[in-house]
């Protein structure tokens, strides 16, 4: 396996460089775009040639983020970089058209938390005991001796705030804390940072999950709930895929449920699976890699065959599984 490589040797191969690519995972997160804004702020901070990119460029949701105009939507023309920078991808094809546009790099860098992650690429710094790839990029930034503006701060708090659940997860260490008091410090301002996270939703995304609790669904002895989104709710409905993020919670959050699922009917008949899980006895993880997908412990996902009432069939049934066993 390949070891992980220094924060230190990572920083000074930042410093010895000149110009670079920063890359997240499709459907992106507050902690990718968060991580990709920061880590693209911080490059041009020391002189540098940063590109920013993500398959769906920057999320409305999230176009809050100071800086986050940086980040576009990749080139069709593939471009030259000495460094190609993946961040809290788990594996490297989740980089979606991001992959291809990169024409040529003479380093590949792999900074992420998930447990599943190969390793890919030639320089890797994978740490899952870290909630969010935001906080590991926080101590890139510190024993690098990196800048650290008031805009990263706040790239660095949010990407570390989505990823924890607004610092309730069971990642959440002391260790979270004390970086978020660090980037308080800095210049965060956590009340406006965190209204326009979780207090600004709009109207279409109530109406989502009205209508996936119409979906509502018991398996193995209530101790499994799960929802569903077909296409042509979607479509009705004119929601859009950052919309559904986070719904998940809400059935998660039932007294008795140990595993929450959500199955989204994809355009190209695929099926996402977003699963969700309360009890260390259950990994979230492994069940999905039985799927071809991955993530952590408690919050995995994966991309399933259609058709969508096929496919919740064959995940809810695992999961009635692994619980017996559990």
């Amino acid at each position: 396996m390949k070891p992980n490589t220094p924060l230190e040797d990572i920083a000074a191969i930042l410093k010895s460089h000149e110009s670079f690519v920063v890359m997240s995972h499709v459907r992106p997160d507050g902690d990718a775009l968060g991580c990709t804004t920061a880590l693209a702020l911080c490059l041009r901070q020391l002189g540098k040639q940063a590109t920013a990119w993500n398959e769906e460029g920057v999320l409305a949701k999230f176009s809050f983020l100071p800086g986050s105009e940086i980040i576009t939507k990749p080139p069709a023309e593939p471009q030259e970089f000495d460094a190609a920078i993946c961040l809290d991808t788990s594996v490297q094809d989740r980089l979606g058209r991001c992959l291809p546009a990169v024409g040529h790099a003479k380093l590949w860098i792999n900074i992420d938390h998930h447990i599943t992650n190969p390793r890919y690429g030639d320089i890797v710094h994978i740490d899952p005991s870290a909630p969010a790839t935001g906080q590991i990029l926080y101590d890139l930034i510190r024993v690098g001796d990196l800048p650290l503006t008031g805009d990263i701060a706040d790239n660095l708090f949010a990407a570390i705030s989505s990823d924890t659940g607004s610092f309730q997860y069971a990642g959440t260490t002391a260790r979270t804390y004390e970086i978020a008091a660090e980037l308080i410090r800095a210049g965060v301002n956590v009340a406006d940072l965190s209204r326009k996270m979780y207090e600004s939703h709009p109207r279409r995304r109530l109406e989502l999950l009205r209508a996936l609790l119409n979906t509502l669904r018991f398996t193995s002895g209530d101790r499994c709930t799960s929802v569903h989104l077909s296409r042509a709710t979607a479509d009705a409905l004119a929601v859009l895929p950052e919309d559904n993020e986070g719904l998940i919670d809400h059935i998660r959050a039932i007294q008795g449920v140990q595993v929450a699922a959500f199955f989204e009917e994809l355009d190209d008949g695929k099926v996402r699976l977003s699963l969700r899980s309360k009890d260390a006895r259950f990994d979230a993880s492994a069940l999905c890699a039985r799927f071809g997908g991955g993530g952590h412990p408690l919050a995995a996902g994966a991309r399933l065959a259609g058709p969508l009432s096929e496919a919740q069939e064959k995940v809810l049934t695992a999961i009635d599984h692994a619980l017996g066993k559990s």
